[in-house]
């Protein structure tokens, strides 16, 4: 097949006269072309959503393509992330700039007509899922369903809390709209229902989803295992519901946006009917969702369209310049307008002004950390959760945009902002979001708030974080300051039992790239911890609490607890040790004795704190072997998780005390005793490793 000049305009859509057609089908075959080329990809869906997505785009999306970062631009989210194509050819014809590292504007195009044909290819701008960072005009990563729409719901309440805290009589700084597109399997995904049923609470008219019901998955039909009507459901969620029967019908689907437009009191779920695949001998069948097209088919689709059959990667003359324009030329209008009326607002409101230029900048304001305490020594001390809440509340009033909630756990977790209000639907300035029993869509709408630049945070156990992995995974791929709080960390749970008593959950969250997971062992680790995660703009953390009290290390006497920010520092020491305790949390203390013991006893030891192994791996080699020297072979990790990693630090030569078996239920003294943790059995295995049991 030749490539056919991009000048070149199909003769039928030429006497059809039709400049949207031409654009729809550019649309669809760029798709066709794109996935044939790659061998590989989903090419059903955007052909059969290119006129749902030229209508929104052409009609109704208020984005600047020469400013894609413009803050007050309308959002659009492809939740149903395989259907990648119909996201990059719209972003191509639309002549979105690319935003570059540094965030400025480079003039180029976010994605060229090159990096179509280089479509799920290394190193492209046109990865198989769309990618945030890694592609400009992509505002979340999409492909595990129902993430996208969770993202969006949090982008949502964003809006709706930057409105009511910044926008004032004369100054409308925030109204914009959040599009999100989704497919069945979103509609299936769990995470999807939990999000909307919290945007209906929240009477979230700013979100309109736009559900493609084409009634195919993978196995065949959806009717193997899915045929609820998800409109009646919606209804119940506290939505506006509207039907398009066809989705080639676009002065019916330009009616449905209208309508969201005009609705003030309640999200907007619009009901498309699709076929996926159209147009193709396919359509309509399980096929048309990921095996492909064959050569003959794509040549008689094309065909069907009016298309030239031997054409690829065609774009007609005047299909880009027209979509762009008409994109363009109505958000570039509104941007500058908005740019103006910032400007006024610098000088009638200039302290929140400067709260705006730091939130969209990503930077923290000045002297955020001042008030954040110092811990008294103290036997007794106080679980990290209470250190946690403590904290929480020193920073919050210096950093108005910290928000989040808990998963119906605040009084468990302590992250309540004290007089922050309630996030509601009476009242959007609250900076407490109460998410209900909805851990994974919790973390998606966190990850929406910190897409919009909130620093967002959600809260729950640690033992549910496997309810909530996917969105914290997202979280590190996507390189989001999300803050991810989990408390009740350990076997410290007691009487609770083995199914609230966290074991694996620590490696599994070790094992997330990119995620700066902290355990801190007292109050000031804790304060630390804070910090951490708030300086990391770029990069999500979890932070790890206690339920049970722990001591409140005497920092005159052991090393300070800044010492965190490098993820692990000797904390005691005795000249030339000869073995060498580390631990995490709750057992740091219990590591402290065991030297103390050891000392006594004329054993010289020393006590590593590692909180966070993340943060240690990024030092120096040099700063790590003053920690865990190599001469020093007799290692002893103590933590109440799995033994699963700790093989790094103690080596071949070095023992554990770790879980590996689940817990059981009984107080936390009698729990300690049964599986070990206790500083006679830490003070026993020490020596045995070197031989002085």
């Amino acid at each position: 097949m030749s490539d056919a000049p991009a000048t070149d305009t199909p003769a039928g859509l030429q006497e059809d006269g039709s400049l949207d057609r031409l654009t729809i089908d550019t649309i669809r075959t760029l798709s066709m072309d794109a996935v044939a080329k790659a061998k590989s990809g989903h090419i059903g869906t955007p052909m059969a959503l290119a006129p749902v997505g030229h209508t929104l785009w052409s009609q109704f999306l208020r984005t600047d393509p020469d400013r894609p970062d413009w803050a007050n631009r309308d959002r659009f989210v492809l939740s149903v992330g395989h259907a990648s194509m119909l996201l990059y050819s719209l972003i191509h014809l639309a002549g979105i700039k690319e935003i570059d590292k540094d965030g400025k504007p480079s003039g180029e195009p976010a994605v060229s007509l090159e990096d179509i044909r280089q479509f799920r290819q290394l190193s492209s701008r046109t990865p198989g899922h769309p990618e945030y960072r890694h592609t400009t005009g992509v505002e979340t990563t999409t492909g595990p369903l129902g993430a996208g729409c969770g993202n969006s719901v949090g982008m949502a309440i964003a809006e709706r809390w930057l409105a009511a805290r910044y926008n004032k009589p004369g100054y409308t700084l925030f109204d914009h709209n959040i599009y999100t597109l989704a497919g069945d399997g979103d509609m299936m995904e769990g995470v999807a229902s939990e999000a909307a049923s919290l945007a209906g609470h929240l009477k979230l008219a700013n979100l309109c989803w736009i559900y493609d019901s084409n009634k195919v998955s993978i196995e065949g039909g959806t009717d193997l295992a899915f045929d609820e009507d998800c409109g009646k459901r919606f209804e119940a969620y506290g939505w506006n519901v509207i039907h398009v029967d066809d989705a080639n019908d676009t002065k019916a689907m330009a009616a449905a946006l209208e309508t969201f437009l005009a609705t003030d009191d309640k999200p907007t779920f619009i009901v498309v009917k699709s076929v996926i695949g159209y147009g193709s001998s396919i359509q309509g069948t399980a096929k048309a969702h990921g095996e492909g097209m064959t050569a003959d088919d794509i040549r008689g689709t094309k065909k069907a369209y009016g298309w030239p059959e031997d054409a690829q990667f065609l774009v007609p003359e005047g299909v880009a310049e027209a979509f762009n324009k008409v994109i363009a030329d109505r958000g570039r209008a509104l941007r500058e307008e908005w740019e103006a009326t910032l400007a006024r607002y610098r000088d009638a409101e200039p302290a929140l002004a400067k709260e705006l230029d730091a939130i969209l900048s990503d930077q923290l304001p000045e002297g955020w950390d001042a008030d954040i305490p110092v811990f008294d020594a103290d036997d007794k001390g106080m679980a990290s959760r209470d250190a946690g809440g403590k904290v929480l509340n020193a920073i919050a009033p210096k950093l108005p945009w910290l928000i989040g909630g808990s998963a119906d756990l605040g009084p468990s977790t302590k992250t309540f902002i004290d007089d922050g209000g309630s996030f509601q639907a009476d009242s959007y300035d609250g900076r407490n979001l109460h998410f209900g029993v909805r851990e994974h869509g919790m973390g998606a709408v966190v990850n929406g708030m910190a897409l919009s630049h909130l620093r967002a945070y959600g809260a729950t156990f640690l033992v549910f974080s496997d309810y909530m992995r996917p969105p914290v995974r997202l979280a590190a791929i996507m390189e989001l300051g999300s803050v991810f709080v989990f408390t009740h960390d350990s076997i410290g749970v007691g009487e609770d039992g083995p199914t609230h008593q966290p074991i694996e959950h620590l490696a599994t969250l070790r094992a997330i790239p990119g995620l700066d997971t902290i355990r801190p062992c007292d109050a000031n680790e804790t304060a630390w911890a804070w910090r951490a995660a708030l300086t990391e703009n770029n990069r999500p953390a979890a932070l790890i609490f206690s339920r049970q009290a722990l001591p409140t290390l005497d920092r005159t006497k052991y090393a300070s607890a800044e010492g965190l920010m490098k993820g692990g520092y000797v904390l005691a020491d005795s000249e030339n040790p000869e073995v060498i305790l580390i631990a995490t949390g709750s057992e740091v203390s219990l590591a402290v004795n065991a030297y103390e013991k050891l000392k006594a006893e004329g054993i010289a030891a020393r006590v590593v704190s590692l909180p966070s192994w993340s943060r240690y791996e990024m030092q120096e080699d040099a700063y790590k072997e003053s920690v865990l020297p190599k001469a020093v072979t007799a290692r002893l990790a103590i933590e109440q998780g799995g033994e699963i990693g700790w093989d790094r630090y103690v080596g071949l030569d070095g023992r554990t005390i770790t879980m590996s078996t689940f817990g059981a239920s009984a107080p936390i003294a009698k729990l300690q005793d049964k599986f070990g943790f206790t500083v006679d059995n830490a003070v026993k295995v020490a020596k045995e490793m070197l031989g002085k049991a």
